[in-house]
């Protein structure tokens, strides 16, 4: 028997037999397989095996990507610091802030293994107390540069100004206050008193120019 329907044959049956052996043996496993490719799609391009995807696809997980739980970033980055740290024998606490908001705001498309590569590269090149944007991989740095500029009309009012600022700062930092006042280099007593005044403003629309734009790098 062809070594492919063997396999089929344990999946579907739990039945084997040992290489050059005659005695058939119950299989009481359970198979757990992963993939990050679409089997469907490779199903219709017969570069899979559609007896075997179906026989596989039972029960279906579907593990949504690091860009879609970008609240997981931080807590994945300090576990591979603490990990990485240990290992090189490095007394490193944690990420700087521009550091920190740079891996919430990129989009990882190598998933945990990339933030996990990403990470232990960082501390092979600290040797501070802190992990510092400059010692992140280029991609993850110029992403967060790339990112994080606003535009706006000559002419558009000072509230207007810092009323984006400080929303778009506030989505990086995902909500958090005290970090977006210091990346801004405000009181944070500033985005209490703006979140107070939009809440009071019930939503206030505010016009723009159509004169020509310069760009302002939050």
């Amino acid at each position: 028997m062809p070594v492919g329907d063997r396999r089929l044959r344990v999946l579907q049956d739990g039945k084997f037999e040992r290489l050059g052996g005659t005695r058939t043996i119950d299989a009481d496993v359970r198979i757990i397989t992963a993939t990050n490719k679409n089997l469907q799609l490779e199903v219709d391009e017969k570069r899979f095996r559609e007896d075997l995807f179906y026989r596989l696809n039972v029960i279906n997980i579907r593990v949504p990507s690091l860009k879609e739980r970008k609240d997981d970033i931080q807590l994945l980055a300090m576990y591979f610091l603490k990990l990485y740290a240990d290992k090189n024998q490095k007394a490193i606490d944690g990420f700087s802030e521009d550091a920190m908001l740079a891996l919430n705001s990129y989009d990882w498309p190598g998933n945990v293994r990339e933030l996990e590569n990403a990470v232990e590269r960082a501390v092979v090149f600290t040797n501070g107390r802190q992990i510092a944007l400059a010692v992140l991989p280029q991609n993850v740095s110029a992403f967060l540069k790339s990112h994080h500029s606003l535009t706006f009309k000559i002419g558009t009012p000072l509230r207007e100004l810092e009323r984006k600022a400080i929303e778009i700062t506030l989505q990086h930092t995902r909500g958090d206050k005290n970090m977006a006042a210091r990346l801004l280099g405000i009181a944070t007593r500033t985005i209490y008193r703006h979140l107070e005044r939009e809440h009071g403003d019930g939503g206030e629309s505010h016009s723009e120019t159509e004169q020509d734009s310069t760009e302002a790098i939050v």
